[in-house]
């Protein structure tokens, strides 16, 4: 079994190699990190390689593709992605841009180009992290949001194509809440309410992608916040997630 993971450094994707190597798979991680990659190779079991790469350009998802196409990968793991925070006429727009090229345009390459392979073998998984905020609008975390919007809608889609192809390949998106990672560091906030392990989460979403769940959303409280959200009026509901984000944001001196 061999596993292709991105954003494999650090927070999620980290912990997902960690325990995929547990359960025996192979493993070729990716991150523009070296060193971190590096990090990650020591604490896995099983044999690994790593691709150092900068998603947030395009082109190297077409790269990576061509690189790893003939290694008889399993499973997919779409994990490199990052936030923002701020009103978007105060956000630099090179790094909102670069977003968008990593948390979708990179995303969409690689799990059209290997669902293609898939399909044609008829077997294989692809797991797509999104976050809770794709079942949202996120003011002052709004590019973010729309991102995860993508990535839980566009999974969802491809998953009833493939149901209704009878197909045996599997798609799963992982929408998680707070997650105690390095995305706040990187969005520029921290989070006000207790976050949970990377740890916790990398295991229940690969248990739940290895039995073909769709939405896997860790923790009952964040299950509970999508379901109601539903019934909210659309202003309401942003209220709510704005007041939420501001306090994330840290105040400038």
């Amino acid at each position: 079994m061999k596993a292709l993971v991105t954003g494999a450094s650090s927070g999620i994707g980290k912990a997902m190699s960690i325990y995929l190597s547990e359960l025996g798979y192979d493993l070729i991680l990716v991150s523009r990190d070296k060193e971190k990659l590096e990090e990650t190779k020591k604490l896995c079991k099983t044999k690994v390689d790593i691709i150092p790469t900068d998603l947030s350009v395009k082109e190297n998802a077409f790269k990576l593709y061509e690189k790893t196409k003939d290694e008889d990968i399993d499973l997919l793991i779409n994990g490199a992605g990052f936030g923002l925070f701020g009103n978007t006429w105060e956000t630099d727009l090179g790094k909102e841009l670069k977003m968008i090229e990593l948390n979708v345009v990179s995303l969409h390459i690689l799990t059209k180009l290997f669902l293609q392979d898939f399909v044609k073998k008829d077997k294989g998984r692809i797991l797509n992290i999104a976050s809770s905020a794709g079942f949202l609008a996120g003011p002052f975390l709004n590019t973010y949001y729309a991102s995860k919007n993508y990535v839980a809608k566009w999974t969802m889609a491809i998953y009833e194509e493939l149901r209704r192809a009878k197909s045996n390949v599997h798609i799963s998106c992982l929408c998680p809440g707070p997650v105690d990672t390095n995305f706040n560091k990187v969005a520029g906030g921290s989070f006000t309410v207790k976050a949970l392990s990377s740890e916790y989460v990398a295991r229940f979403a690969i248990d739940r992608c290895l039995k073909n769940k769709l939405l896997i959303v860790p923790g009952l409280s964040v299950k509970l916040g999508i379901f109601f959200n539903r019934f909210l009026p659309y202003k309401t509901s942003l209220k709510i997630v704005y007041n939420i984000q501001q306090g994330k944001a840290r105040k400038k001196d």
